[in-house]
């Protein structure tokens, strides 16, 4: 009589189920060992933000956690910004890419040791920077900002951004009560009376407002002057690594593209995802302003990312017309559109 059969029909189911455990075991544990060696073989990538996660960095998140930057072969790294800042940072090597912004490139292009980054990327096509106050003071327009306090950086090319959008709305600049900016909450700043008016972007500080019932004005700089409606927030890259490896730089931005075409056509889906990565977000809010911000990041563009050349220049004319830099500037230096893929698929 074999084995099998002096087994209880129980005793044999039992060792059945542990060799098929044992099996099953055996093979996750040879996939899983699979898994990490194709990940350890990933292209390690530095990825360093601005500020805070928020829904400006929404479609490298995406693309994090939907495998697109796996697909490419790569290992991104999302850190948080030094002391020093993200270009420096970039500059130095120290990270492949970030997020910066045009009027922030200009002044490293005009200073006297540039760190070497060029943008490859808009992240959103148009500024959607303004100046937002309380409704009940009625400040509906840059002329109205007239006889109340504004917070400022004390930064010459923010202050002569304010002063153009004045003048030519009709007011005096002059009239305008200056304060130090020194808050970190834009919207407690203002429900403190700590100012009458302060300079954000719409699809954060304003969709703060909306999700805690706070009535406010808003009005964008675009609106005033097309030399303003600039680059905020775009990628940067290190010029080294983009002459060195061209290839994975493609890869980075085709990744990248896919997770901000996902944004822009599942907006609550990809909400969910950056608040599943930084968890210390505030959901409600995060799903508001990704809902304001899906039709923002292409736009009118023909596609996610790309820069046009004469909008790009005309803002580095208005810096060099105003002498704010300390040189000045080749309008046609700082970005490029040629590590942009040059057809993307739509996002599933």
């Amino acid at each position: 009589m074999t084995l099998f059969k002096k087994l209880s029909a129980a005793s044999l189911a039992a060792i059945v189920a542990a060799l098929f455990t044992l099996f099953a075991t055996s093979c996750t544990t040879n996939e899983q060992a699979t898994s990490e060696e194709a990940n350890s073989e990933n292209t390690k990538i530095s990825f360093v933000l601005d500020y805070v996660p928020n829904t400006n960095h929404t479609g490298v998140y995406v693309a994090q956690a939907l495998g697109y930057y796996a697909e490419e072969g790569l290992d991104v790294e999302i850190i948080q910004p030094p002391e020093s800042g993200t270009r420096a940072m970039v500059g130095s090597g120290k990270a492949q890419f970030g997020v910066s912004e045009q009027d922030g490139i200009a002044g490293n292009l005009a200073s006297e040791n540039p760190v070497p980054i060029t943008a490859i990327a808009a992240i959103i096509q148009h500024n959607t920077s303004g100046i937002m106050s309380r409704a009940e003071d009625g400040i509906t327009s840059p002329a109205k900002m007239a006889h109340h306090v504004y917070a400022t950086w004390d930064w010459p090319v923010e202050q002569e951004t304010v002063r153009t959008v004045v003048e030519a709305d009709g007011g005096n600049y002059e009239d305008i009560e200056m304060v130090p900016y020194a808050v970190d909450d834009d919207l407690a700043g203002l429900k403190a009376n700590m100012f009458d008016a302060v300079w954000v972007f719409e699809g954060w500080a304003c969709q703060a407002a909306k999700v805690q019932n706070y009535d406010y004005n808003y009005w964008a700089f675009a609106d005033y002057s097309d030399e303003l409606d600039f680059y905020t927030p775009t990628i940067v890259a290190n010029n080294d690594f983009l002459e060195s490896d061209p290839e994975t730089v493609k890869a980075f931005l085709r990744a990248t593209a896919k997770g901000y075409e996902y944004a822009v056509t599942h907006p609550d889906e990809a909400a969910d995802l950056l608040v599943e990565s930084v968890p210390e977000l505030d959901s409600a809010l995060v799903h508001e302003s990704q809902k304001f911000l899906a039709d923002k990041y292409i736009a009118d563009a023909s596609q996610w990312g790309i820069f046009d050349e004469d909008r790009w220049a005309a803002y580095f004319n208005w810096l060099n017309e105003k002498e704010l830099l300390e040189k000045k500037l080749d309008t046609t230096a700082g970005f490029s559109n040629d590590y942009l893929p040059t057809d993307t698929t739509d996002a599933k």
